[in-house]
């Protein structure tokens, strides 16, 4: 099995930032934090339009963990800045091994 050590994420805007969206990458996962920075200036120009702006961001991935990322959080600044993070929730949702039924842990 292969580790994931880093996720590219692109978020589209208007010109004045009142609009913005997540945008599928053409490659969103990489085995080096390095290979997704290297991909950064392809991809902004890829997604940047003269009525568009692109961020792109490669946010790092502890691969003991890579399955259990379920938020990615997001944020373009006034200043153009793109801040993201990728967290694991603080749900464990287990099932007892006796009924087979899930439980919440908090």
């Amino acid at each position: 099995m292969e580790h994931i050590a880093a996720f590219l994420l692109v978020v589209s805007c208007s010109q004045d930032l009142t609009g913005c969206r997540e945008t599928p990458a053409p490659a969103p996962l990489f085995e080096a934090y390095d290979a997704c920075q290297a991909e950064l200036p392809k991809v902004l120009t890829a997604f940047t339009s003269r009525d568009r702006r692109a961020f792109a961001k490669c946010l790092e991935v502890d691969p003991a963990l890579e399955d259990d990322y379920d938020q990615l959080t997001w944020n373009v600044l006034p200043n153009g800045m793109l801040e993201a993070s990728l967290s694991v929730s603080s749900v464990v949702v287990a099932a007892d091994a006796a009924s087979g039924k899930p439980a919440y842990l908090h």
